[in-house]
């Protein structure tokens, strides 16, 4: 008869330091590398803990109560209406995906870079005028769900052909690469080649990768569709982390970590180039990194594109999640020029998430960066998690530090092209940070921010963060005040593994003093999300893509608390690319303007293609719409513009 015991690793109790699993990997695992003394102080202060079921949750549900009455005692700050809420309507939806992991972040844990989840990605793939969710997880095979109306999905997969369910998966982007109208799908991988799927129409998919020259193998990420010299057609950036796989394999076939890959960045034959394809036409694209200048080898999960400098030309911005960001200005869609210390002489050093919008209508696109690996040196009290994190800039780790960031970044844009820091005023610092998302969730016609968070097992819970703009003046904490936080039913722990402690070769900490089965259980935590309108009722939902687990599908209640008013616009390319991707838009109202830049990002590791949502406030009359289209056409809009729905605009020849 097995026997049991729990285990759950948090922040109080037994501290066994991190590295400790390290010691059980093989020289293989280990690479040819000596693992470098300071990945072991990049984490000497996280831990593992043991805890007996008994208290675990009145514990953790006790925090989590003061954390929310602190909120709740910020109410008297609101400018902006805040009483409404979100609710965790997954069961209703009828989607049941559940992401799944690999090994090393799990039974076999170590810190390596698998721990970085996955996206989550959104279009109509059927043209239904429906949006539709794809769900990307590690292992086990990615999911499509199809919208039918009201709230429901149904899980096409099988049908569509994109489950990829031999392959470890990363990042997903939705995209129209060939202009027929209808959304084409790019999946990375680690080290199984990365995936290109051609939509026929119908949101059945080939795959073409082979043919198209996408089938790039290594440890691929993030990857952005943009037209980087405006000929209409799509080009593509792929991220790539580095190399933190040895070529090992464990169960389910993947790679297995490098014990020393954190370490990675300070070993130059471990960079991976990321790559800039060019759009050739006819479905084919070829790398032209090298010849656009465009040379990166940061440790890059992530980039967006933007237009800061105004000349119709989308620049680049790469992430680099151990060390310098770096900011490309395009030359005319020739080649590319590194102006990060012009614009931006400090970057956060363990950038994670990016995301440019308009956050107080001043016209001028601003800049937000989350920081993950900052965060990694310490577990502090909660208290401390809106503070930047305190490190030692000596350390080898950080390769001075200098010119770094230790934290969330927010770059107000002053409109002439300077751009200054002021994370710490607008209250956007956070713990944990992955993918950020923006959107206007209370219609007020001011742009929010989600932010996913938490690192699951083996570290303590940690919270998403929605952040209410309040009036463009500063971001205000909500997550409690809106149904965010606590999770549904006050969960936020699941089962990570099972493991046998009779076994004399199970040397696991979790094993200290047990004996027949130990549960060990980790905390529950969201990778990426999207901010959409899933049930075409005005405004705007909330889904994420957590690790290990089932993912959230907050659901709004807004036009059921106040009149809302709105306006989706809906851009359709024909001298520029389909999707419209680079468009600059206007909403000219009464009162402000409101100005939106077509990315498609859209939380983490994700590219969307979603209607552009405009808050209107008290507003129920658009003055003028104005859009400058990739191609550099203009074209104003200023008669029978609805509100309240979805306009579907055509560039005009």
């Amino acid at each position: 008869m097995k026997s049991y015991s729990i285990t759950v690793y948090r922040d109080r109790k037994i501290l066994i330091v991190l590295l400790f699993l390290a010691t059980f990997a093989t020289s293989e695992e280990k690479g040819t590398h000596k693992p470098v003394n300071s990945q072991e102080g990049f984490l000497t202060n996280t831990f593992f803990i043991d805890y007996e079921s008994d208290g675990l949750m009145d514990n953790t549900l006790e925090i989590l109560r003061e954390r929310s009455d602190l909120q709740f005692s910020t109410l008297d700050q609101f400018k902006v209406f805040h009483e409404f809420s979100f609710m965790n309507k997954v069961d209703e939806s009828g989607v049941t995906f559940s992401h799944k992991i690999v090994d090393d972040a799990a039974l076999d844990y170590k810190m390596v870079h698998y721990d970085h989840g996955n996206g989550i990605s959104i279009a109509d793939v059927d043209k239904d005028d429906l949006l539709d969710i794809l769900f990307v997880s590690q292992i086990g095979g990615n999911e499509l769900w199809r919208n039918t109306g009201n709230g429901r999905f149904e899980n096409i997969t099988e049908m569509a052909g994109v489950g990829l369910q031999d392959r470890v998966n990363v990042a997903a982007s939705f995209a129209d690469i060939d202009n027929d109208g209808d959304e084409d799908l790019y999946v990375t991988t680690v080290r199984m080649g990365n995936v290109l799927f051609e939509n026929n129409g119908e949101g059945i998919f080939k795959n073409i990768s082979r043919q198209a020259g996408l089938d790039y193998n290594g440890h691929s990420s993030g990857a952005i569709f943009f037209d980087y010299d405006r000929d209409g057609l799509l080009d593509l950036f792929l991220s790539n982390v580095g190399m933190y796989t040895s070529n090992k394999k464990g169960r389910s076939g993947y790679f297995i970590g490098l014990a020393d890959a954190f370490s990675g960045h300070m070993m130059a034959h471990r960079a991976e180039r990321s790559i800039l394809y060019k759009n050739l036409g006819d479905n084919k694209f070829s790398d032209i990194s090298e010849k656009v200048k465009l040379i990166d080898l940061s440790w890059t999960g992530d980039a967006t594109f933007t237009d800061f400098n105004k000349d119709g030309y989308p620049d680049l911005y790469v992430l680099n999640m151990q060390g310098d960001d770096h900011y490309y200005e395009n030359q005319g869609g020739v080649f590319f020029v590194d102006e990060t210390n012009r614009y931006f002489p400090k970057t956060p050093w363990g950038s994670m998430g990016v995301k440019s919008f308009d956050y107080n209508n001043d016209g001028a696109l601003d800049l937000f960066i989350t920081d993950m690996h900052s965060d990694m040196t310490s577990t502090p009290k909660y208290d401390r998690e809106k503070k930047k994190s305190d490190i030692d800039i000596h350390d080898s780790m950080w390769q001075d530090g200098s010119n770094n960031i230790f934290g969330n970044a927010f770059y107000k844009n002053s409109s002439n092209g300077d751009f200054m820091e002021v994370s710490g005023d607008l209250g956007v610092e956070n713990f944990w940070p992955w993918g950020v998302g923006s959107g206007d969730v209370n219609a007020d016609g001011y742009e929010d921010i989600f932010i996913t968070a938490s690192m699951n097992f083996p570290h303590r819970y940690g919270v998403n963060s929605l952040l209410l703009n309040n009036l463009g003046e500063k971001f205000l904490d909500s997550e409690f005040i809106l149904g965010i936080e606590p999770r549904k039913n006050g969960e936020f722990a699941k089962e990570w593994f099972t493991l046998d402690c009779s076994d004399p070769n199970s040397r696991r900490p979790p094993c200290k003093d047990k004996e027949g089965f130990s549960k060990v259980m980790g905390a529950l935590g969201s990778r990426s999300s999207a901010i959409f309108d899933l049930e075409n009722d005005g405004d705007l939902d909330i889904v994420t893509n957590d690790f290990n687990s089932g993912p959230q599908i907050f659901v709004s209640d807004l036009n059921n608390k106040k009149e809302v008013n709105y306006l989706k616009i809906d851009l359709v390319g024909t001298k520029s690319n389909s999707n419209a991707l680079g468009a600059i838009v206007k909403v000219y109202l009464k009162s402000k303007t409101l100005t939106k830049y077509k990315d498609g990002k859209s939380g983490y590791l994700s590219q969307s293609q979603i209607p552009l949502y405009f808050g209107l406030g008290k507003e129920e009359k658009v003055e003028k719409i104005e859009i400058i289209w990739p191609s550099g056409e203009v074209q104003s809009l200023s008669k029978d513009i609805p509100v309240n729905s979805i306009f579907i605009v055509n560039e005009k020849n």
